[in-house]
């Protein structure tokens, strides 16, 4: 829920402040939708999103007055909502400056109706998302592999940054709950080989026995350091990860923490986790970009079929289309400190056979396809439906 805290002089007639207010108000709320405080600010920073709306001139030691105990409580940003009337705008300048000498972080909220319900959502969606993080659960089930040798995390800068709190669970808790875990038979209407039909069974015992590790621990994400279970159990965990993702249970490959951060920060806010892959080919003169991996969400593909994994040949891989068109490829450090956020195209799906199961091929400017081969964040990087930037930017 979005609340409306006003601050207004007492030089202003109250009357003719409050049909401004009256009318500003239902123009970037045409659908109501928010609590309006009015000058009690007992419980401001209680909400999903807290906004000023600064009603007049002259109100700027009003703010100042308030500011210690918003402080107090928590509060990072401060957003100014503005009429451009009875000098509104311009006390709200002068309160941001205020703000950013204290070296705090706001933004007036000034334009049209229709560009302050599009900020105002934005916002809302940004707030939820904040939420959503908070006190989540993350499982590292085994440590991450042993490649991922620039793909470490800080659990304390992620307490921090996210309000999410890491949980190493080893790796024989698993192994120990797929020896028990009930299976499922292949389905008959998804093409696989034979080989892999006899490998299915395997394959949804590992999610049986993620799924009991997630309820246990009470997670709301994992990684998993999946390629010990070719030589464990003879399988993979693609088929598992890809039914997670497609749940809202975002779920990594390869104990990849920062990759798991991404995939959970797409999750809140855009309701998708993004499919988690590796550049495969990068030309830097097009901006064209091959990226695979050999799970996939099942809620992102258009169609699928089973195939090996592809390093081992053995266990369940995940072949799936995913739709043509706008993208955003993300990545954020294991310290939340850094990030990439790219916007281009999915140009096409294609299938090579020495090459993870899924793969597409993206268009990005020439400078964002140069970005990995001279300053990237990993090897993995998630696909996003859709052009979200703004709001992955907002966020961190």
């Amino acid at each position: 829920m979005t609340a409306v805290y006003t601050i207004t002089s007492g030089l202003h007639d109250d009357a003719a402040v409050s049909r401004i207010s009256d009318e500003f108000l239902h123009g970037v709320f045409p659908h109501g939708g928010y609590e309006f405080k009015g000058a009690d600010f007992r419980d401001f920073g209680t909400h999903d999103l807290d906004l000023i709306y600064v009603r007049t001139g002259g109100a700027e030691g009003i703010f100042k007055s308030l500011l210690p105990e918003m402080l107090a409580r928590g509060t990072e940003r401060y957003y100014l909502l503005t009429s451009g009337k009875s000098n509104s705008l311009a006390a709200s300048l002068e309160i941001l400056s205020y703000l950013k000498a204290q070296g705090l972080k706001g933004e007036v909220l000034h334009g049209s109706a229709a560009y302050l319900q599009t900020r105002v959502q934005e916002l809302e969606t940004v707030a939820s998302a904040r939420k959503k993080l908070q006190g989540v659960r993350i499982g590292v089930i085994g440590q991450p592999s042993d490649w991922l040798i620039a793909s470490k995390a800080d659990p304390m800068a992620i307490m921090d940054k996210l309000g999410a709190r890491l949980v190493e669970i080893p790796m024989e808790e698993l192994l120990r709950e797929i020896a028990k875990a009930q299976n499922e038979e292949a389905p008959a209407d998804i093409p696989m080989s034979a080989q892999v039909r006899e490998s299915y069974p395997g394959a949804t015992a590992i999610y049986h026995a993620l799924e009991s590790i997630v309820k246990w621990y009470g997670l709301g994400a994992f990684t998993l350091r999946c390629f010990d279970l070719l030589s464990s159990v003879g399988n993979t965990g693609c088929l598992a990860l890809a039914r997670f993702n497609s749940e809202g249970i975002p779920a990594s490959c390869e104990g990849d923490v920062p990759a798991l951060l991404s995939m959970m920060i797409a999750q809140a806010l855009t309701g998708r986790t993004g499919f988690q892959a590796n550049p495969a080919r990068i030309d830097v003169e097009t901006g064209r970009i091959l990226l695979a991996h050999c799970t996939v969400p099942f809620n992102m593909v258009t169609s699928l079929q089973f195939d090996t994994h592809f390093e081992s040949g053995i266990g369940v891989g995940i072949h799936g289309e995913l739709p043509e068109g706008p993208v955003t490829v993300f990545k954020v450090d294991g310290k939340c400190s850094r990030h990439f956020a790219a916007e281009g195209q999915l140009l096409f799906n294609q299938y090579e056979k020495d090459l993870c199961r899924t793969q597409v091929m993206l268009q990005l400017t020439p400078a964002d396809a140069r970005y990995f081969l001279t300053d990237p964040i990993g090897n993995h990087h998630i696909i996003l439906p859709g052009h979200c930037k703004h709001l992955l930017e907002e966020l961190l």
